[in-house]
């Protein structure tokens, strides 16, 4: 009686940037300690990638970094992909679901300069580097003093561009610096209350196709419920006012006991007018019950004069 072969080993398609490569050895690591599958990796380049001399905002958004990715996943030549979460789409297309949300990271942004300890130490003028529109105009509402200018390319590029003198500050998501070994490049955080981080900020999904009910089951048990609730409450804020890279919207939910507090920041990207803020919590233990909590902020939102902007941005 000969022996059953092994399963085949499952396919990740992953971006080829140093951080996605690490996110999806990451989850190939967990994988093979918890469900004890081997996993190899499709080493992918997506038109986010490409595109480096325009935000993206003005060339289609975040799910620039996942479409190719999905081809991948709807062809048969990989089996999951791996994101940042942030950059998800708010509605994946049809064909398409998220097995699982990781336990998230540290969400918040971080002040990366060679020169200053902190962003409270810039001298007026300075000139500071983001991709984003929803850094640019907390950053504004901060420090109306300071220069903000566009900054592309994956988390070294970026780097480099610090190091080679180009801007006197950058801003970053923590949790890529921290996940790259990066940490002490981090000279200090954005507290929550003074930098809202960008919806799902931090986590990890893994996406695959809706029709694979076994990967969705297996994967599924990697699922972090917590995470997944709060992000799902976020993403909910933005699906709910049409988010995309276009809206300067934050959105940033924690959890105070069994209670989910949430809170929404949307700006308008040419200024000056003040930030609006809106918040809500309560008892959250299903995703529908978080999506209803993010439908409540984004509501709140719209009535304080988020639909004066909504119209702008339009």
């Amino acid at each position: 009686m000969t022996a059953a072969s092994p399963p085949a080993p499952w396919i990740i398609a992953t971006r080829e940037s140093r951080l996605a490569l690490w996110q999806a050895e990451h989850v190939r690591a967990l994988i093979g300690q918890r469900l004890g599958r081997t996993v190899e990796l499709l080493g992918m380049t997506t038109r986010g990638d490409q595109i480096l001399d325009r935000t993206l905002s003005k060339v289609g958004g975040k799910g620039l970094f996942v479409k190719e990715l999905e081809v991948a996943l709807e062809e048969g030549r990989a089996h999951l992909a791996v994101h940042s979460l942030k950059d998800v789409p708010m509605d994946l297309p049809e064909g398409f679901a998220l097995a699982c949300v990781l336990e998230r990271e540290d969400p918040r942004d971080a002040f990366v300069s060679n020169r200053y300890a902190d962003w409270a130490d810039l001298p007026r003028g300075a000139l500071v580097g983001t991709s984003s529109l929803r850094r640019l105009v907390q950053l504004r509402a901060l420090r109306p003093d300071l220069r903000i200018e566009p900054l592309r390319g994956n988390l070294d590029t970026r780097l480099g561009k610090l190091d080679n003198g180009g801007y006197d500050a950058i801003v970053l998501a923590a949790a890529g610096l921290i996940r790259l070994g990066l940490a002490a490049r981090i000279r200090t955080v954005f507290q929550i209350d003074r930098m809202l981080p960008s919806a799902g900020q931090g986590a990890l999904g893994i996406e695959v196709r809706s029709d694979r009910a076994d990967l969705l089951a297996a994967l599924g048990t990697l699922n972090h419920q917590p995470t997944r609730l709060a992000t799902a409450a976020e993403r909910a804020v933005s699906r709910a006012l049409g988010g995309s890279c276009s809206m300067p919207l934050a959105a940033h939910a924690s959890w105070q006991g069994d209670t989910l507090q949430l809170r929404a920041v949307l700006g308008h990207p040419q200024g000056p007018q003040p930030l609006l803020q809106a918040e809500a919590s309560g008892a959250v233990d299903e995703i529908h019950c978080a999506e209803k909590l993010g439908e409540r902020v984004a509501a709140r939102l719209r009535e304080s004069g988020g639909q004066e902007i909504l119209a702008a941005l339009a």
